[in-house]
C-alpha cells in the first residue's frame, strides 16, 4: 500500500470484533499499524456497545460468534447506519449466509486466515470509495483526496479539514438531517462545541461556496439542499 493511502487510513478508526481472544489480538495488534484508533470487542453485543459509542468508519468482524454473532451485530448497525464499512472474517466459506450478506450491504468478505494482502485489498476497497469525489450539486464538485470544492469545472475551492468533513457527512446522510450531536462528535472531537462556534464556522463556509448547499433546520441540523 503506497505512503498517500497509509496516511488517510490514519485518520480513521475501525473496530474489530472477534471472540477468539488470541485471533483478535494479532488482528488488533495488526490494525495498529494502520489505524489511527482500534476498538476491540469479543462478541457482537460487546462490539455494538462500541461502535454506537465511537463510530468507527470501517468494523471488521467475525460471522460466527457466540453470544451475538456478527450477522446479528451488522444487523443492528444496518437498521440505523448504511455507510460505515463492514468487513465480514469468517473461517470458511459460508454460502447458506450469502443473500443475508447481500441484503445487508456487507462492502467485503474475507476468509481465514487474514493476511496482509487480504486486509490491504479491503481497506484499499475503502479508500477508493473514500476519496472518490462527491457531486454535491450541479456544478459543485467535493474533491475528498485535495480537500477542494471545484465549481462549474473551473473555480477551485480550498477548504479546511473541519470544513471538507463537514460537507462529507452531508453527503452521505443521503437528505437526512445532520444532528448536532453527530457533528459535535464528528468534527469537534473531545471537545465542547458551543452554539456560537458552530454558528461561525457555518457562516464562513457558506461565504466560502458559490452556491447555497448547506441548509438549516432549527433546533435539529443541517442537510444537504440539491
Amino acid at each position: 500500500m503506497n505512503e498517500e493511502l497509509l496516511k488517510e487510513l490514519k485518520n480513521i478508526s475501525i473496530l474489530c470484533v472477534e471472540d477468539e481472544d488470541e485471533i483478535r489480538q494479532t488482528i488488533v495488534s495488526t490494525l495498529k499499524y494502520y489505524f489511527k484508533e482500534v476498538y476491540e470487542a469479543s462478541d457482537g453485543n460487546e462490539g455494538f456497545e462500541l461502535y454506537e459509542y465511537y463510530k468507527p468508519k470501517i468494523v471488521l468482524t467475525d460471522i460466527q460468534m457466540k453470544n451475538c454473532n456478527g450477522l446479528e451485530f451488522v444487523k443492528k448497525i444496518r437498521k440505523i447506519d448504511n455507510e460505515t464499512m463492514v468487513i465480514m472474517l469468517t473461517a470458511y466459506s459460508n454460502e447458506e449466509y450469502l443473500m443475508e450478506l447481500i441484503n445487508l450491504n456487507i462492502n467485503h468478505f474475507i476468509l481465514k486466515p487474514l493476511n496482509s494482502k487480504k486486509l490491504n485489498d479491503a481497506l484499499e476497497k475503502y479508500l477508493q470509495k473514500a476519496i472518490k469525489p462527491i457531486l454535491l450539486c450541479e456544478d459543485l464538485i467535493l474533491d475528498l483526496q485535495k480537500r477542494e470544492l471545484i465549481y462549474q469545472n473551473e473555480q477551485i475551492i480550498h477548504l479546511r479539514k473541519r470544513e471538507k468533513d463537514f460537507l462529507q457527512l452531508l453527503y452521505y446522510k443521503n437528505g437526512a438531517i445532520l444532528k448536532y450531536e453527530e457533528i459535535e462528535f464528528e468534527l469537534w472531537n473531545d471537545k465542547e462545541m458551543t452554539s456560537h462556534a458552530l454558528k461561525s464556522f457555518i457562516k464562513e463556509l457558506r461565504h466560502k461556496i458559490p452556491v447555497n448547499v448547506i441548509k438549516n433546520i432549527p433546533q435539529e441540523g443541517y442537510t444537504l439542499q440539491h
